[in-house]
């Protein structure tokens, strides 16, 4: 599952037990705008009908990638309860069923006949963009790939501090370690992995030859590494280290090392450019966000969303689950157009919270990060629900 960066238009950028991995926190590299509604949950907001699909414009292909993405979302909707409570599981079997035999060239006529659209609070939408990155690596360590790519350690663990008192434990216990005399101790942070914690346990399963670039890959929580043979390997998120996520772009702009009166714009290519300009400040820099990723090998065609299925170019989206039921249509009409249209809610991420807050996928490639980097953009967001959702909502409240 994916931990997701939001690349703002602005940026140059269980219990006890093992860890499972969980859907990653997208998060940024500098602050991005909150969410333009703050409810409490869908199910709680004000819902209100929205216009007829068929007067929305979807076009053809748009209809075309949705049906697919739609197609591949619906064994894991099946199985899953819907957080935002909108939806319920039973609600959704009839487009499931129809869309695995539904023609491709009939596409937008399987919106039309199975969903409705709902708009959650004023409908006013704020959305990012991601992308998956590729990076050079080894399987192997070899010359020039010197920066370890960890698997899950075993030891990593939720419990709650031995200091706790049982009237504190509520919710989640925090993910950390027990030391040598058996002590529940927070996890390594950063640095001290950096600097080999984690060495020579084999817990190795690839090696990065960029460590700037390796960074940026664990802010986005999967992506491609480039083999030497030219080959390629996907790697996606298996945990994370449970320590505090810190967007260096903002912090670095506060410190005048980017931004106006100096020679790196506010954007992730101006960010790794200062890291790489002033190597030791941009290690320190760095080593302030304490989070570390682990991942695993992928054989997936594509990184996979916390839905379990894999995230497709300007199809698959990230949203709040406590607002969009996983495998949601979303329509957006947003200011940058090229995201206007059609999007299947499959992700999520810590920084995607609240109604009508999205982050669009924009695959691999140059033009994947150029795009990704310049989605910014405000608008408006409905939700496709299967049809009866609407006025049983409005029947209940």
């Amino acid at each position: 599952m994916r931990y997701l960066l939001v690349v703002a238009a602005t940026i140059a950028l269980a219990a006890c037990g093992r860890v499972v991995p969980e859907a990653r926190p997208p998060q940024s590299t500098v602050p991005v705008p909150p969410p333009t509604t703050t409810v409490p949950s869908a199910s709680l907001a004000r819902l209100s009908r929205g216009p007829e699909i068929g007067s929305l414009g979807i076009g053809a292909n748009d209809a075309t990638t949705a049906l697919a993405s739609f197609r591949e979302s619906c064994p894991a909707i099946l199985k899953r309860e819907d957080q935002s409570g909108l939806t319920r599981t039973d609600d959704w079997r009839p487009a499931c069923q129809a869309v695995t035999s539904w023609p491709v060239s009939d596409a937008r006529r399987f919106f039309t006949s199975y969903f409705e659209t709902a708009r959650v609070g004023d409908g006013a939408a704020f959305a990012t963009g991601y992308f998956e990155p590729e990076i050079r690596g080894s399987r192997t360590r070899a010359p020039g790939y010197d920066v370890p790519v960890y698997a899950m350690p075993p030891e990593l663990v939720r419990d709650w501090p031995d200091d706790m008192a049982q009237s504190e434990r509520t919710g989640r216990p925090p993910l950390g370690r027990r030391d040598a005399s058996g002590k529940f101790v927070m996890f390594y942070e950063r640095a001290e992995i950096e600097q080999g914690a984690l060495a020579n346990r084999g817990l190795e399963i690839a090696w990065a030859a960029d460590p700037v670039e390796f960074f940026f890959l664990q802010i986005q929580g999967s992506g491609l590494l480039r083999l030497p043979d030219n080959s390629l390997m996907r790697i996606g998120y298996a945990g994370q280290n449970g320590r505090e996520y810190v967007g260096i772009g903002s912090v670095m702009r506060e410190r005048g090392m980017i931004g106006p009166g100096t020679p790196y714009a506010t954007s992730m290519q101006g960010i790794m450019a200062y890291i790489r300009d002033n190597p030791v400040q941009g290690q320190e820099v760095m080593r302030l966000n304490k989070s570390w990723i682990f991942f695993r090998p992928l054989d997936t065609d594509g990184p996979l969303g916390s839905l379990g299925v894999p995230v497709r170019r300007e199809s698959s989206v990230a949203v709040d689950p406590n607002y969009v039921p996983y495998g949601a249509p979303v329509y957006l009409d947003l200011e940058h157009d090229v995201a206007d249209g059609l999007w299947i809610a499959q992700d999520t991420g810590g920084a995607i919270k609240g109604a009508n807050r999205f982050d669009t996928f924009w695959g691999n490639g140059e033009d994947a990060r150029r795009i990704a980097g310049g989605m910014s953009s405000r608008g408006s967001a409905l939700i496709l629900v299967p049809k009866g959702t609407v006025q049983r909502h409005e029947t209940g409240r």
